[in-house]
């Protein structure tokens, strides 16, 4: 119930307004108690950064129930007379509830985040902040839309996503061949092919749905996963690497045990 809502975390780059949180809204909205109700941007990595610190809030006791979102509207941040990117973007959510379990054996094994802020401009929405807030000459020169140089996302998320799956994989004291299944941010299939092939883990093991819906930024963990989940894919004790790139450049990968 939403009584036992401890704290709220709310991944997106796309929220109702600049403040407040989106996550007192939908706070408000749920009619959960006044925990921590909070958003978080990371981009396309938003969910799984608000699992790892979700994750935290339940093991030091700070929380015992986590309401972890990811959300985006992407469709309102994209120029849609910019055909390299407008046709990449959907919209979506997801969600999912973390606390402690009973037995001990569903567990989030592993989370391990990055980011590398020296490449952000790579992908960026350049105006509507405190540094180039909203006037005439933004909004003429489309300034509060999405941008992004697509060959250099490609070469550093393949490199990322690599890099965290495997870090992931190594904490969680398991291999390659342990992973039953790949939910990955759904950005480009030729990404995952290559992180398929550096992480040694085969394609038929990823669950895809980009053809379906899109980048949905911040959802598109989520929402692989619970695909996945109903159509039989995640069972009771499989074990799952999630892994997200996106602006920032944010990073991130983990391993679940369902």
């Amino acid at each position: 119930a939403a009584e036992e809502l401890d704290a709220i975390i709310v991944g997106t780059i796309s929220g109702d307004h600049p403040m407040p949180a989106t996550a007192c809204i939908l706070q408000t909205k749920l009619g959960a108690p006044a925990g921590m109700a909070f958003d978080l941007s990371a981009a396309c990595a938003g969910f799984l950064y608000a699992l790892s610190v979700g994750e935290k809030l339940v093991a030091t006791g700070a929380a015992r129930r986590v309401l972890v979102v990811g959300v985006e509207v992407l469709s309102r941040i994209v120029d849609w007379t910019d055909r390299n990117t407008c046709i990449l973007f959907g919209d979506g959510a997801g969600a999912a509830v973390l606390g402690p379990s009973p037995d001990g054996h569903r567990a989030i094994l592993s989370a391990e985040a990055g980011a590398d802020g020296s490449i952000a401009e790579i992908l960026t929405i350049p105006s509507g902040g405190s540094r180039r807030p909203a006037s005439a000459e933004t909004v003429a020169a489309r300034e509060h839309y999405i941008r992004m140089d697509g060959r250099a996302v490609f070469r550093h998320a393949v490199r990322r996503l690599s890099e965290y799956g495997t870090k992931a994989i190594e904490a969680a004291g398991l291999s390659p061949d342990d992973i039953d299944l790949v939910c990955a941010h759904q950005a480009n299939l030729r990404i995952l092919k290559s992180v398929s092939e550096r992480c040694g883990i085969p394609m038929e093991r990823f669950h895809n749905n980009i053809h379906e819906y899109g980048n949905t930024s911040s959802a598109s963990v989520p929402i692989v996963m619970q695909e996945a989940l109903e159509i039989g894919r995640i069972k009771p004790g499989s074990t799952l690497l999630l892994l997200a790139a996106g602006a920032g450049l944010s990073y991130g990968g983990a391993v679940v045990r369902w």
